[in-house]
């Protein structure tokens, strides 16, 4: 599959919009080891196909490769996430257990396996942001980090439409090959502010 370029594009592109994390100690993972994570601006949702100038198509782009995810970020002057940032993003200072809070996921939080079956646009489940406004950092698609893994892979964060709400927790971890390009995956990027 070739993967989509933002350079090759030519219709009109929705405008990325940014949202500032603020740095601190992430007690990362299940056994809450500290980490100093920096000041960073994320992309409030997913990238999107609108996001490419590809259409105005506001679901997730997915069927990229890790490389695919890490060359359209660069090229749009992000990069993708280490783990413990998209960690630190998703649950706080306060390690929230989901990135809304402590409630169980619902149906109208995340879209995960008992919902709709597909990715759905990038701005539904707006019950499901976290307190600083990040969009569904659980379900819809899994996103691509910069992290390795044994064997080659890479880490992904936060559950797709095919996941278990177990997923959905901010300290859940996944991977996959870099040269995977799954319908469930797709990406979100950080910059330097």
């Amino acid at each position: 599959m070739t993967s989509p370029s933002p350079a090759r594009s030519t219709r009109a592109r929705t405008p990325v919009c940014w949202v500032r994390i603020e740095g601190g100690i992430c007690r990362f993972g299940d056994a809450a080891r500290p980490i100093r994570v920096k000041t960073l601006e994320w992309t409030q949702t997913v990238i999107t196909y609108a996001h490419l100038g590809r259409g105005g198509e506001d679901r997730p782009l997915t069927g990229l490769s890790q490389p695919a995810a890490a060359r359209i970020a660069q090229e749009l002057g992000a990069r993708l996430p280490r783990s413990v940032e998209w960690e630190w993003a998703a649950a706080g200072p306060h390690r929230r257990t989901y990135p809304w809070g402590e409630e169980e996921p619902t149906a109208d939080r995340a879209n995960l396996r008992q919902g709709i079956g597909q990715p759905a646009p990038v701005r539904s489940f707006l019950q499901g942001a976290t307190p600083d406004g990040l969009l569904q950092m659980a379900g819809n698609v899994w996103e691509w980090t910069s992290s390795t893994v044994l064997g080659g892979g890479f880490v992904l964060r936060g559950a797709s439409f095919t996941s278990p709400a177990l997923y959905a927790k901010t300290t859940f971890l996944n991977a996959a090959p870099a040269e995977l390009e799954s319908a469930g995956i797709g990406l979100r990027m950080v910059r330097e502010p």
